[in-house]
């Protein structure tokens, strides 16, 4: 089966030009505009360079390589129906179709979702057609912003989400909350994202990412770059772990366990700036283990 982007050719994205980076306040509808037009023009790269690792239908936590085959997360998923926020190319909710979930998943970026509507096609007659076997999609995907999810309240069994959404939104409290209200009570909510230490090193992958640099744990201003006419183009937002806490708690949600996965012996593989020497000194992931009780 193929890997490439051939297919997509006639709906490809140009690059976004980023003439300046900083710190600034940018609020959610700005952070929105700037999120999806960056994720639209990168998809492309990001699947050629990382689909391999994130495999057509696996389901790969972090750059660690945590695998939910293995560490089993989520629990039982079989006949539950869960929703992947931040879903990208549908990687880790075909895994999960494949262990007889019924999931929908959600992305900001149109580009991403055709990326699964690709390895879809390629599929069908593979895992898919032996899931499905009518010739459809096996995994509903929506485009659609995180902070206003378009279901019902009580819709879903689980929610998932491996670094997609949360680290990209101005707030991540009114994300959680919204996240809460399509659980059904007794429900459950694991997501992962970079490990809030980070944000006060570079990001760089060699020796410099283990050196302080001028920002501190502490400052939460987000991370902007734009363009020539000073329009966001790309947009992060920091949370420190007490916040992250606070957003849990404060959407109704209780946090059973937190996991910062180690670097595994014989894992060499680079990703941006994760990396097997900053992994062997500092924590890259952070995955919260959450539930709506009732």
């Amino acid at each position: 089966m193929s890997s490439s982007t051939d297919k997509l050719s006639e709906g490809s994205v140009d690059a976004v030009s980023v003439t300046r980076s900083f710190r600034r306040p940018v609020d959610s509808r700005a952070t929105s505009r700037a999120v999806r037009g960056w994720w639209d023009s990168e998809a492309d790269d990001y699947q050629a360079e990382h689909g391999a690792f994130l495999r057509d239908a696996g389901f790969i936590w972090c750059p660690e390589g945590l695998d939910e085959a293995q560490a089993r997360l989520l629990g039982e998923v079989a006949g539950r129906r869960v929703l992947e926020i931040g879903c990208g190319a549908g990687q880790c909710g075909r895994w999960l179709a494949g262990q007889g979930a019924r999931v929908v998943g959600l992305d900001l970026s149109f580009r991403q979702l055709q990326h699964s509507r690709r390895i879809d096609a390629n599929l069908i007659d593979d895992l898919m057609g032996d899931l499905m076997g009518d010739g459809r999609s096996a995994l509903p995907v929506v485009q659609a912003d995180a902070e206003v999810l378009p279901f019902a309240a009580g819709s879903f069994d689980l929610a998932c989400s491996a670094f997609g959404a949360l680290p990209f939104v101005a707030d991540a409290g009114a994300v959680l909350a919204e996240i809460r209200r399509v659980l059904r009570p007794g429900g459950r909510f694991v997501f992962s994202v970079s490990h809030p230490i980070r944000w006060a090193f570079p990001d760089d992958p060699g020796p410099r990412g283990l050196t302080v640099g001028t920002t501190t744990y502490f400052d939460r201003m987000p991370y902007v770059e734009t363009d020539e006419d000073g329009t966001p183009v790309y947009v992060e937002h920091h949370n420190t772990l007490g916040d992250w806490v606070g957003h849990i708690t404060g959407a109704g949600l209780v946090l059973d366990r937190l996991i910062e996965p180690e670097w595994p012996d014989g894992h060499d593989r680079i990703w941006g700036g994760w990396s097997p020497l900053r992994g062997r000194h500092l924590p890259g992931t952070a995955i919260f283990c959450c539930r709506f009780p009732g």
